[in-house]
């Protein structure tokens, strides 16, 4: 009996440590989930932290890659600036050669024609026929008409300097500009994009105007717009016609470097 009364004695005992082993067990656990509940949430948050620094690195790439585009846009103005200064450039050097031979031009009736290198001697000089020479009024005249028309090419004002233009070609239909005012009414009429009138303009010097000195430079305008039209093979005969025609211009020379890239 005393037997059977200490064996539920520690049994219950026993009972209590088996209890107490599995709360400690359970708290073990608890702290371990906890734990790792708690580095779940911190991954999570570095997670969120990260989405945001990506989102960030993704703006920042695509504000990079437009900034690259917009220096991309300013070569290419700088570029096509360049080329209109040059241009400008060849247009003031051209007009002032031709003021100068201009006002080098005596105001009156031109000098007596030279006699025959094989006429005697004594043998009066027939006089020859010379076109008229305009006067010095008639000149100024006619170079301030030339200049008016030329600011409002340089202002970007392309409809009133082709008007301009053409008044001076009907006006002073025989001026050593006469040329150069039909080359820029064809200018005008591109930068306008009317490449029709603009073509026209061009074949109309070389019509009136073979031997100019823009005669070159006309074909060389009527090479680009084809070009700008999308008819390469036009434009590459055009250049071709240049170099043929005008070998030893400034002319044949672009034309040379613009066949070369559309060959590539």
């Amino acid at each position: 009996m005393a037997l059977a009364a200490v064996l539920p004695a520690r049994a219950g005992l026993f009972d209590d440590d088996e209890a107490r082993r599995r709360i400690e067990n359970l708290r073990t656990e608890l702290a371990q989930q906890g734990k790792q509940n708690e580095e779940r949430i911190a991954r999570l948050e570095e997670l969120i932290r990260n989405i945001g620094v990506v989102e960030l690195v993704r703006s920042l790439e695509q504000a990079n890659a437009e900034i690259a585009r917009l220096r991309g846009s300013i070569e290419v103005l700088a570029n096509e600036n360049q080329q209109l200064q040059k241009r400008q450039r060849d247009f003031y050097l051209d007009l002032d050669s031709r003021m100068k031979r201009l006002e080098g031009a005596p105001a009156g009736s031109p000098p007596a024609a030279a006699a025959p290198a094989d006429a005697p001697a004594t043998a009066a000089a027939a006089p020859a026929a010379a076109p008229r020479v305009p006067t010095k009024e008639e000149q100024v005249r006619e170079m301030k008409a030339y200049d008016a028309a030329s600011n409002l090419f340089r202002r970007n004002d392309f409809r009133s300097s082709i008007e301009a233009f053409r008044a001076f070609v009907k006006d002073y239909p025989d001026s050593q500009l006469a040329a150069n005012a039909g080359y820029w009414i064809g200018i005008s009429y591109a930068n306008l994009r009317d490449y029709r009138n603009a073509l026209a303009a061009q074949q109309d010097i070389l019509t009136r105007y073979p031997q100019s000195s823009k005669a070159p430079d006309a074909m060389l305008a009527i090479a680009a717009i084809q070009a700008e039209q999308g008819d390469s093979g036009s434009a590459r005969n055009t250049l071709e016609d240049i170099i043929a025609r005008y070998p030893g211009s400034e002319a044949a020379g672009k034309a040379r470097t613009r066949l070369a890239a559309l060959r590539r």
